[in-house]
């Protein structure tokens, strides 16, 4: 008998597509149907516009309450034959109560997907992470995006023997593929295509909002360039933070060159001509990024990282610097007038970026879901 298990998003963004069109054929060619139930974004998450589409996904009616905070997304009789229903773990899907709360003897096996706490939490202790922690209990497998949200949920007091470490990922072949063929153009070719002259360059590719600490980075970007000669830093991204960018820039004599939101293979050129990644603020999925551009990544000890935080071999491919000023431009200063040095870490870096790919990420969940259907089955 064919088993079955679905897998429910609140929103189905376009960077997860890959990864469930993987899912689903390697789920196949083990015997298991695959399902996806996913939802609508909110209003403020519309203006992302990074809605994915699949046309055997199934469509979920989705209300929202208190602009945002709470969920209702209606599924349990979709699923109610399934043997294993995989869930996020957030605080605002009501829906996911009434399984938590009361099982029936015949339904089916419950996983989370998630982070294991809100990484980005001021208070480890307040109620709504005591209640994520309660809720984390309340599962029989738990999918963890890296080995720091499988340390998180374990510490929690979740059996690390039904744990899967997804290693989270997304699409990076044809990003990879972008950077070989602009590394075939000189790197002084590809400065000029930004303005940029032939001194050490470091890039910051992202959102501009609170948690990047665009500040930070702004004044460590002045500061560096007053230890090493011709540095300059380039933003590229945009949001909240977009005019105090523009303004420094315009005010920098040249040290900060912003050049807006960049893609595809204008985002290629720009990692291929620098020599290192510097995000003092929150670093997630964009630690990828430089891992495939053959970059070492600088960060600081800020306690706002994402679960993706695990990635960063310090010394090895990037660096954490304490979280402070001066600790940040020393390092990062260090790391760029050691040529040896850089090098070997950006070697490493990408070595990680083999290690952490959407096609192991699937590998990761299709392993994880037949161990967890094993379980039931031994029982």
């Amino acid at each position: 008998m064919t088993q079955e298990v679905a897998i429910i998003q609140r929103r189905l963004t376009h960077y997860r597509v890959p990864l469930f069109e993987t899912l689903r054929v390697q789920l196949a060619a083990q015997g298991i149907r695959f399902r996806l139930l996913h939802g609508d974004a909110s209003g403020p998450e519309r203006c992302k516009d990074d809605s994915g589409h699949l046309a055997w996904a199934e469509h979920l009616p989705t209300h929202y309450f208190l602009h945002g905070h709470l969920c209702w997304q209606p599924f349990w009789r979709q699923v109610e034959d399934c043997d294993l229903v995989v869930m996020t773990q957030e605080n605002k899907l009501l829906n996911n109560l009434p399984m938590l709360l009361h099982r029936p003897a015949k339904a089916p096996l419950l996983a989370f997907w998630g982070h294991g706490e809100n990484m980005q939490a001021r208070r480890k202790d307040c109620a709504t992470e005591r209640f994520k922690r309660w809720t984390s209990h309340r599962v029989d497998w738990w999918f963890a995006y890296t080995s720091l949200s499988a340390g998180l949920v374990e510490a929690a007091g979740f059996p690390s023997n039904r744990m899967t470490i997804l290693n989270n990922s997304v699409d990076t072949a044809r990003l990879r593929l972008q950077i070989d063929q602009a590394t075939r153009r000189s790197r002084a070719e590809l400065r000029a295509q930004f303005g940029l002259g032939p001194g050490p360059l470091g890039v910051f590719i992202g959102s501009l909002y609170a948690e990047k600490r665009i500040p930070f980075l702004l004044q460590a970007a002045l500061k560096i360039r007053a230890l090493i000669p011709g540095f300059q830093l380039v933003m590229a991204g945009t949001g909240p933070e977009r005019a105090a960018v523009e303004q420094a820039a315009a005010a920098s004599g040249g040290v900060i060159c912003f050049v807006g939101a960049v893609h595809e293979e204008a985002k290629a050129s720009l990692l291929a001509c620098a020599n290192i990644m510097l995000n003092p603020g929150l670093v997630g999925l964009g630690i990828l990024d430089a891992f495939i551009a053959g970059l070492p990544i600088a960060t600081t000890d800020c306690g706002l990282h994402s679960p993706e935080i695990a990635y960063l071999e310090h010394r090895r491919n990037g660096f954490m610097t304490a979280n402070s000023m001066d600790a940040f431009v020393h390092d990062v200063a260090a790391a760029l007038s050691d040529t040896e040095s850089l090098e070997r870490m950006g070697a490493a870096a990408l070595a990680s970026a083999d290690r952490y790919t959407l096609a192991a990420m699937a590998e990761n969940f299709t392993t994880g879901i037949r161990a967890c259907l094993a379980e039931r089955a031994q029982v």
